[in-house]
Order: structure tokens, then C-alpha cells, then sequence
């Protein structure tokens, strides 16, 4: 969305695309599940009163749209790119096929996996942490609008405390707003880290991967 008001930015989607492009040029292993609010919000179209399946519905063919954007920013960039959708749309994508993605994967090609899950009432963060389990990840990296995590809204209260690591029982226990509970639940269960960095830093994505960039980490809690 960059600065507009919704929509795809072209310039902010090449951006992110650069920052790929160089992750995976140092040997890392990326795949990317694109949410698609900047288009559509399927759950603030059901609080307006539309049917919450259908709204649902109508987001996840919004990240078809963003995953296709970004595939060709990637690609743009010198990176052999795979859409997979977990809605089948055979003549615009790949539907998704988790042996597939793999082997894509090992051909160093990114994946973008569209639709979220394919399910309604299920959220980007849900599917991103489902496809993380599913493509055996290291960690699960989520770039969103602020440095880490927050006790509250940093852009509300600029003297909140942010925290540079979190057990994900601390995230459930105290309700912090960085992943839905079965997000978290789901990486606990399968002892996958989330790293939380800021999406708009340039060339942030890096250096939270060489282990230099300012995150929060959750994971599970060190043994004394």
C-alpha cells in the first residue's frame, strides 16, 4: 500500500522484493504468505455487517492479487518466483500442493502462498504460521508496522514497553496483539520461533536474519 490509502504500491512492493532478493542471494530458504487488507479486510467488512464467510472469502482472492503483485517485483529482481493459492484458479496460479512447494523450494525459488488457508474465519497469521509447519521452517518471520513487540500500541503510547524476547505463553497469558492465539499455538506446538520486525525498514529484513536487526523474538522460554 506504501502511502496511499489502499491498494499496491509499486515502488514499496520492489522494495520488499530488493530485501527478498538479497536474502535469498546469501542462501536462505524463503517462502512468504502476503495478507491483502491493503485491498480488502474481510473481518472489518463483517463488522460493517456483511457475512463474515463471504467477507472472508473476498479477502483471500485480495492476496491472490497482492501474491501475483509481489511475484512479479521478485522476479523483477532476478528471483525465480511460484504462486501457490489455496483456493484452486489454475489459469492465474498454482493451486497449493505441499510436495510441490517443497520441491520449488529446493530449487531455491520463492513461494508465495495466497488464500490464506482457504478457509474463512482463519487469518493471515493462522496460514502463515499452518505453511511454516508445513514447509518444516526455521522460523517464522512476521513483518508488520513496528520494531517488535509491544505491552501496547507504541504509535498510542510512545513510552510502552517493547520486549526483545517472549515465551509464546507470555504472548497467550498476557494477550499481546502481535499473532492470533492458534498462530502462536500452532509455532509452540511445533517449537518454531516467530521473529517480529518492522516491514517498513529498509533493508531490515537482512539484518534481522544476519541476527543485527531490531526484533522481538518468541520462542520457547531458556532453561535457567
Amino acid at each position: 500500500m506504501g502511502k496511499g490509502q489502499y491498494g499496491i504500491d509499486i515502488e514499496t512492493a520492489d522494495r520488499v522484493a530488493a530485501e527478498v532478493a538479497a536474502a535469498v542471494s546469501s542462501g536462505v530458504q524463503m517462502c512468504l504468505v502476503i495478507g491483502g487488507g491493503n485491498i480488502f479486510r474481510g473481518f472489518s467488512a463483517a463488522a460493517k455487517g456483511m457475512d463474515r464467510a463471504a467477507a472472508d472469502y473476498m479477502g483471500m482472492l485480495a492476496t491472490v492479487m497482492n501474491a501475483l503483485a509481489m511475484q512479479t517485483a521478485i522476479e523483477r529482481a532476478g528471483v525465480p518466483t511460484r504462486v501457490q493459492s489455496a483456493i484452486p484458479m489454475m489459469t492465474v496460479c498454482e493451486p497449493y500442493i505441499r510436495r510441490r512447494a517443497i520441491r520449488h523450494m529446493e530449487k531455491n525459488r520463492v513461494v508465495i502462498f495466497a488464500a490464506g488457508t482457504g478457509n474463512p474465519f482463519f487469518t493471515t497469521d493462522t496460514a502463515a504460521a499452518l505453511r511454516a509447519a508445513e514447509m518444516g521452517c526455521d522460523a517464522l518471520f512476521k513483518g508488520t508496522q513496528v520494531d517488535g513487540v509491544y505491552a501496547e500500541d507504541p504509535r498510542k503510547n510512545p513510552k510502552a514497553e517493547r520486549y526483545d524476547r517472549l515465551d509464546y505463553l507470555d504472548v497467550l497469558a498476557r494477550d499481546l496483539k502481535v499473532m492470533d492465539a492458534a498462530a502462536v499455538t500452532l509455532m509452540r506446538e511445533n517449537a518454531i520461533p516467530i521473529v517480529v520486525f518492522d516491514i517498513h525498514d529498509k533493508g531490515g529484513l537482512a539484518r534481522v536474519l544476519t541476527g543485527s536487526g531490531v526484533c522481538t523474538v518468541i520462542g520457547a522460554a531458556r532453561k535457567p
